[in-house]
């Protein structure tokens, strides 16, 4: 059509990916210069540059993009791909099963086991009932309503995904946002309370967003486990503290004109049946398992399944619940994980960390500027797919400095090592939120009609400065793994 509006993303900005990417694909190793580089490794940073282009322009949806790096991945670098490309000498290849293994990495399950219970969650009203009893405690003063519904979504971000958090809570306060006057800066202050607290409660826990699942993952599989507990002990309070300033941000930029709120969050209606029962038995006590797993010894991952099994054979999960996991969340970070697979399969790692000096560099300054590019870059993408690009490339700089040979070894160790980089690198995606588009519950703030680009930005900067700069001193130095 002659009026059709031309789409630069497909028309040109796709061309040139696929040019880069051909370009890096074809040119003789040598122009790496990288000793050593063989055609499968040269193949593997073709598609880390595949990836990182697609997820930034977003022509296609990032979790396809995702896919699309792991079959790639398994045509050209696995021991089962093309015949003329995946020859033993092209380079060491990756084991076929190790690539198809990321669609169900024990991260995964993890994950998959927080969408179960948070779908479940939802079904049996355990989340209204949750809010209701917990937001009572802070009464009708307007500058207590603002902390309540801060501390209660950040809690529920741990658990349960930020965005449908975010959804459920904006449903319980749109009647209060409509009902206070409308030249009551306070309705911006507690419309941002939406997003500020779903962003930072993610933090707390290893299933509350997917980067800190991602950090997880390539912690483990660096020799440096991250039980859920350890976990929480360090961040929870992190995030307290950040959920505390923030209260202090939003009511100093967003004064209250009235003097009371009310909110009335319906109760959840129906009789009480054994499902009911038996959803807050299994709920309850997946959360006590995942925060006592020194205790009884049986891993996370594991657990997470649990509810799996249990739902699904008591009928409290059916096969239309199944249609509510947000596989697209699986999926984009199943291509992260097969990215990192094929960067230690094909010994490109190895490769990159003898022919680049990570041992000489300067350890803060290497954390400072990885953050630096995780926050911007989360800021515009996906904070999943942000995770998915850094984390892997990251864990090759971390075993580097790892080496006792590194002359900044001692350095980086006395830092917090490895957990320390990869976990304030997973803090740091979650820290974005300068934009509508930087999450989704910034967007469903926006949506509000209440919230303008240069109040979110105004609130985020602040949070995400202060934030960046605490949580490097926090797991470098006060409360490091």
């Amino acid at each position: 059509m002659a009026n059709e509006k031309f789409d630069v993303k497909m028309y040109v900005l796709l061309p040139l990916v696929l040019l880069i990417t051909v370009f890096l694909w074809a040119v003789p190793t040598s122009f790496y210069g990288i000793e050593a580089l063989t055609a499968t490794q040269q193949r593997v940073i073709a598609l880390f540059v595949f990836a990182a282009l697609m997820w930034i322009i977003e022509v296609i949806p990032n979790w396809t993009t995702s896919l699309l790096v792991i079959v790639l991945s398994l045509l050209t670098v696995s021991n089962k791909g093309i015949g003329f490309l995946c020859k033993p000498e092209a380079g060491e290849l990756v084991n076929y099963k190790d690539l198809m293994a990321a669609f169900a990495d024990p991260t995964i399950m993890l994950f998959l086991g927080g969408f179960v219970l948070a779908i479940v969650a939802e079904k049996y009203g355990i989340d209204v009932t949750l809010a209701r009893f917990l937001l009572k405690f802070f009464g009708t003063k307007p500058k207590m309503v603002l902390l309540g519904f801060l501390i209660v979504i950040s809690v529920f971000s741990m658990f349960m995904s930020n965005t449908a958090t975010a959804a459920m809570m904006l449903g319980f306060l749109a009647p209060v946002l409509a009902a206070l006057p409308s030249d009551d800066r306070g309705r911006v202050g507690l419309a941002l309370a939406i997003p500020v607290a779903a962003n930072l409660g993610g933090i707390g826990t290893p299933i509350g967003t997917p980067p800190n699942a991602t950090a997880v993952r390539f912690l483990s599989e660096a020799g440096c486990e991250v039980p859920f507990m350890s976990w929480m002990v360090r961040m929870v309070p992190y995030v307290i503290i950040m959920i505390l300033l923030a209260w202090f941000i939003l009511g100093v930029f967003f004064p209250f004109k009235s003097k009371e709120v009310k909110i009335d969050i319906p109760k959840h209606e129906g009789k009480k049946t054994w499902r009911e029962y038996l959803a807050w038995t299994v709920f309850l006590g997946t959360i006590i398992l995942w925060m006592t797993e020194k205790l009884h010894g049986i891993n996370s991952n594991i657990v997470a399944l649990i509810p799996l099994g249990i739902f699904t054979a008591t009928g409290l999960f059916t096969k239309e619940d199944i249609k509510e996991i947000n596989w697209s969340v699986l999926w984009l970070v199943a291509g992260g994980f097969a990215l990192g697979t094929a960067l230690q399969g094909t010994g490109l790692a190895k490769t990159l960390i003898n022919a680049i000096p990570f041992g000489s560099m300067s350890v803060v300054l290497v954390l400072i500027v990885a953050g630096l590019v995780c926050y911007f870059l989360s800021n515009f993408i996906s904070n999943s797919a942000t995770a998915a690009l850094l984390i892997p490339i990251l864990i090759v700089v971390a075993q580097g400095m790892a080496d006792p040979a590194a002359a900044n070894n001692a350095s980086f160790v006395a830092l917090g090592g490895t957990q320390a980089m990869i976990v304030f690198i997973a803090v740091c995606a979650s820290l974005a939120m300068l934009f509508p588009i930087s999450t989704p519950p910034n967007a469903i703030a926006a949506s509000t009609g209440l919230v303008e680009t240069k109040d979110m930005a105004k609130v985020g900067i602040i949070i995400g400065v202060v934030g960046f700069i605490f949580a490097f001193f926090w797991l470098t130095k006060i409360f490091p793994f």
